[in-house]
């Protein structure tokens, strides 16, 4: 059974950095985040680490991991939004008190994957893979992003549906800021490895790839236990995003996840647009989805709102999602089924 936290109105946000916290000279954009919220009706806490960042990290472990499994017990805070991912969240597993946990949602992407995924399976409470906390921060948000409130405003039971975003952003641009953070100019489409209209349905779990492969062989990536104790019988669709990693390497790393059980009982698979995917000698990316989807006889959907390259879904991993592309157009709907 997976437990779906529940947004109020005029919410409590916490804001803990259990990655990287926001250096001194861009601090105002974690500022301008929180006014906005503030705007929209929500109150903030902010803790200590996210003014910090020293050495590729907010904080030391402990003082990071204390600080969220506060913001996590506490009964007062209804959701907790990092500033943005990092580089070293991965110190944190050991330290995380899952077992104090309350329901409440954990929004973000990037490193914040790793935690999202973890808690999931460690509780069998939904987590949201969606928008970082600065990137909410304009005047306002493209219609891709602002579907985080109403996906965390789902109650348990219903079900929301998000369409394929309409443009993209080919690359950050933080000289020119835009009122809704992201400069959207490129057409949107979604791709299947087949060339054909796809459909897929079944539990959704995912991240960022760089990230969350190292949960595999670890007691916080036990794929065949959340299954067996959370939703057993039932199938999954993952979705991925790759921040940095050229071909070879993502090869390496789905075969590891395939090789350590991931993929058993696995209906397909979905892989967000990435500036990464440098191709190794004449190894593409297009060569990498096409192995994977004979390799594991499922389909596979690509160059999906998801990561590094926004807009991007909110995905909620546990949730039962249905996903239909068709002619460059993607419709991905998510119940909220316990």
């Amino acid at each position: 059974m997976i437990t779906y936290p529940t947004l109020r109105q005029n919410a409590t946000i916490g804001v803990t950095a259990p990655s990287s916290g926001v250096q001194k000279e861009i601090q105002f954009i974690l500022t301008e985040a929180v006014a906005k919220m503030n705007k929209e009706g929500f109150a903030v806490v902010i803790g200590e680490t996210p003014w910090k960042q020293l050495k590729a990290k907010s904080s030391p472990a402990m003082e990071r991991a204390t600080e969220l499994n506060a913001m996590m017990a506490d009964k007062n805070i209804d959701i907790i939004i990092p500033p943005w991912g990092g580089e070293l969240l991965i110190e944190l597993l050991e330290h995380l008190d899952f077992a104090n946990y309350s329901a409440k949602w954990l929004l973000g992407y990037s490193d914040t994957s790793l935690l999202l995924l973890a808690v999931t399976l460690a509780t069998g409470i939904a987590t949201a893979h969606g928008t970082n906390l600065v990137d909410l921060r304009g005047e306002f948000w493209d219609d891709t992003t602002a579907a985080w409130l109403q996906a965390l405003r789902t109650k348990t039971g219903k079900s929301i549906v998000q369409q394929s975003s309409p443009f993209y952003q080919k690359e950050w641009n933080f000289e020119e800021p835009s009122p809704c953070v992201f400069h959207l100019t490129e057409p949107t489409s979604w791709k299947t490895v087949s060339g054909k209209s796809v459909h897929m349905e079944g539990r959704l779990l995912g991240g960022c790839i760089d990230i969350i492969r190292h949960l595999a062989g670890t007691p916080f990536g036990d794929i065949h236990g959340f299954r067996k104790k959370h939703i057993p019988g039932e199938r999954i669709v993952w979705y991925f995003e790759n921040c940095e990693l050229r071909t070879t390497d993502l090869k390496r790393s789905l075969v590891q996840l395939k090789l350590a059980g991931w993929f058993d009982h696995c209906s397909g698979l979905m892989f967000g647009r990435s500036a990464a995917n440098a191709p190794v000698e004449d190894y593409e990316i297009e060569d990498v989805y096409r192995d994977l989807a004979e390799e594991l006889d499922v389909p596979i959907i690509y160059d999906i709102d998801c990561g590094h390259v926004p807009p991007q879904m909110t995905f909620i991993n546990g949730a039962y999602g249905e996903i239909a592309v068709s002619d460059g157009k993607g419709t991905v709907t998510q119940y909220f089924k316990p």
